[in-house]
Order: structure tokens, then sequence, then C-alpha cells
């Protein structure tokens, strides 16, 4: 596709082209657009509301205010409530605050595969009893 197709179909797809779009060179803005468009607008295995709560806790994590504006929005509009927001931002906040953690004590990572997978165990052999 050349330039002007790309961006006729960005504008028929977001209603403009976007700054951050429209900079992309020549040469890489197909790829890039239809990268975007298929991973981020369309459906795939991950729903939108869920990919869009992914990327604001990635973007709390990165400390990136576009990205976080970009991702609470975008939820918004794939129907996330304020309250699947507000715990995406803790969930990432707890995840950072373990990870620090693990991390800067330098925790045996084997031991804790183990640990973790005899706790996943556990917890599979309790759903299992339930029903």
């Amino acid at each position: 596709m050349s330039r002007a197709e790309v961006e006729a179909d960005i504008v028929e797809t977001l209603g403009l082209v976007p700054e951050f779009i429209g900079s992309v060179p020549d040469a890489l803005i197909e790829t890039e657009w239809m990268s975007f468009k298929s991973l981020m607008l369309s459906e795939t295995a991950i729903p939108n509301k869920y990919k869009e709560l992914i990327g604001l806790g990635v973007s709390g994590a990165t400390r990136c205010r576009y990205c976080a504006y970009f991702h609470t929005e975008a939820a918004r509009l794939f129907g996330a409530t304020e309250e699947e927001i507000n715990e995406a931002a803790l969930v990432a906040k707890s995840t950072m605050g373990w990870s620090t953690y693990l991390n800067t004590l330098q925790f045996d990572y084997d031991k804790f595969v183990e640990e973790f997978d005899q706790i996943a165990e556990h917890v599979r052999s309790q759903s299992m009893a339930a029903v």
C-alpha cells in the first residue's frame, strides 16, 4: 500500500492520523499500522478490554504517561469499568513491588519455581475436590 492508502485506512479507522503514527517513515508505515491495527484494535485471542488493561499495567511499570493515557481511555472504549481500571493499576503495583523484593534479595529461582509448582498443584487439587 502507498502511504496515502495507509493514511486513508488510518483516517477511516481512527478519524485522523495521529502524530505518533504519522511520523513513522514511509518504508515502515504500512507494517507499523497493520501491526497496530491487527493487534490493538482487532479481536484476537485476548479480548480488547483485557489487552488494554494489560497495556495499562505495563504503562505504569514503564512510567509512560502517553501509554497510560492511551490504554486507560482505550480500556474504557472497550468496556472496562473504573473498578477494573483501578484493579489493573493495583495488580501492576503489586507485581512491581514483589518483583523488586524478589530481585533485590535474590531468592533462589529454582526453589521459587519448585514452591510455586507445589502451590499450583495444591490449588488444582482443591478445585477438583470442590467439583
